[in-house]
């Protein structure tokens, strides 16, 4: 597909397409891999290691995942002496 190369502040980049960042798990913020394959003269754009590792949290289970806490803080306390 074709992109046109655009300012972004005092830089330049491109736009991704929402289909290949859903694909890869990325969103705004996370950091990908740049890089160039001289022999090909392509620019190689690549999640980071990091990036893949973890995936973003949903609020539900986050919420989930508070209210447990909440719940068992005494227990979970007396877990943590042993």
């Amino acid at each position: 597909m074709i992109r046109k190369i655009c300012h972004i502040g005092n830089s330049q980049g491109i736009s991704i397409p929402k289909d290949i960042l859903k694909k890869l798990n990325l969103t705004t913020g996370v950091e990908v891999e740049v890089t160039l394959d001289e022999g090909t003269n392509r620019i190689i754009i690549e999640p980071s290691i990091s990036s893949t590792a973890y995936k973003p949290i949903n609020a539900e289970f986050a919420t989930q995942v508070k209210e447990f806490i909440d719940q068992y803080r005494p227990a979970l306390k007396s877990l943590a002496k042993k």
